[in-house]
């Protein structure tokens, strides 16, 4: 197969900047080596920035998330029995968020893509990628057979565990990392939610997050210790923990009901730099992992996305190699105000077992700096509806 830029990954960057290169008439393949029922079975988080809404809106996949989204105006952090709204309308006015899973944004793009009939191959997986030094191709397999694509250009968005990033030389990359002590154990079931807005709540047992995917589906998580296990957590146990860890006005407004889905994810701060070496770009997780306490992989994957879009048309339109080395500085001056916000929630909302009283008692005064002061409030909430795509 011949195309301008081959991505590998059907995840939000991938299907993202796919759909920004067709607008622009550029030819793309996607492979990706799950199968399609997988892809839009994988339940992940679903908290959009402004820009991640628009940039939706502009290539046309955002007929549903319009009419089912749920635009919020704020969210509240709860210390212990103390509760702090971050009111977007005080804060950062004009500005907002929108719950929609980011289950639904991928079927809504691989249908926007679809409908386009324009390639994309599931059950395809990349095992090579080779000519990073003259004329790249990718090397998959597909149903025992091999199938190359060559192209112009690479897009790596197949996760922290694909292809892409391995393939480079150990020596081109540049690796930070930080791993938590902590993991989320998530529950998704049909019920109510808790509260009309997200809460994020830190106590003495630990972290719980209130969320929802609509007004009758809700997604609650809690920290639970690095190295347990779903069989260490009974739905029961579950339930009872997490209304340990909420207000208690809010803990009696959980309502229970079978889990749909559930699943522990590790949490990590990761980022590899460059973001670029040759024809090969990397995008969002493929690049960098953020703890989820600041709602920003997905977004964070819609603004490489982005950026790797418009760099990749100057250099397939009018041959601009420039606009290529500038997509990892610019990538990367995003992704590292991103990690810093998402390290600071994390440290700021989390029960860390390690650490020594002193840094305890900064935390309790990070706290009540936050509850105290409206400068503070407004830098989370700067953050947390997203910086500008510049």
């Amino acid at each position: 197969m011949q195309t301008d830029v081959c991505i590998i990954g059907a995840g939000p960057a991938g299907l993202i900047s796919a759909a920004l290169l067709a607008e622009a008439g550029i030819d793309t393949v996607i492979v990706e080596h799950r199968a399609r029922d997988y892809v839009l079975a994988r339940v992940r988080a679903g908290v959009l920035e402004q820009s991640t809404v628009e940039t939706l809106r502009r290539i046309g996949a955002a007929h549903r998330l319009d009419r089912e989204g749920l635009v919020h105006q704020g969210f509240l952090l709860a210390f212990g029995e103390t509760t702090v709204r971050i009111a977007f309308a005080d804060l950062v006015p004009g500005r907002s968020v929108t719950v929609y899973g980011q289950t639904e944004v991928v079927r809504d793009l691989i249908a926007h893509r679809e409908a386009r009939g324009l390639p994309l191959l599931f059950d395809t997986e990349a095992v090579a990628i080779e000519g990073l030094d003259a004329a790249p191709r990718v090397v998959c397999r597909r149903g025992g057979e091999t199938v190359v694509v060559s192209c112009r250009l690479v897009f790596g968005c197949d996760g922290f565990h694909g292809l892409a990033r391995r393939a480079l030389p150990p020596k081109a990359l540049a690796v930070f990392e930080i791993a938590y002590p902590f993991g989320w154990l998530g529950l998704l079931a049909d019920a109510p939610p808790a509260h009309e807005e997200l809460v994020y709540a830190a106590s003495e047992r630990g972290f719980a997050l209130c969320s929802m995917r609509s007004p009758t589906r809700s997604r609650y998580y809690v920290q639970v210790a690095a190295g347990d296990r779903l069989e260490d957590w009974p739905e029961e146990r579950f339930w009872e923990e997490l209304r340990c860890r909420l207000p208690l006005d809010i803990a009696a407004r959980v309502t229970e009901a079978p889990a749909l889905e559930r699943s522990i994810a590790p949490l990590r701060s990761f980022v590899a730099e460059p973001m670029r070496v040759g024809p090969l770009l990397l995008l969002g997780d493929a690049a960098h992992v953020v703890p989820p306490t600041g709602a920003k992989g997905l977004n964070l994957a819609a603004a490489d996305a982005w950026y790797a879009a418009q760099a990749a048309l100057r250099f397939l339109h009018e041959g601009n190699e420039a606009a290529l080395d500038a997509y990892s500085a610019t990538a990367l001056a995003r992704v590292w105000r991103t990690e810093r916000f998402s390290w600071m929630m994390t440290r700021l909302m989390h029960h860390f077992p390690d650490i020594v009283p002193f840094e305890r008692k900064i935390q309790e005064a990070e706290r009540g700096y936050v509850a105290s002061s409206h400068a503070a409030r407004t830098v989370i909430a700067e953050n947390y509806v997203g910086l500008p795509l510049d």
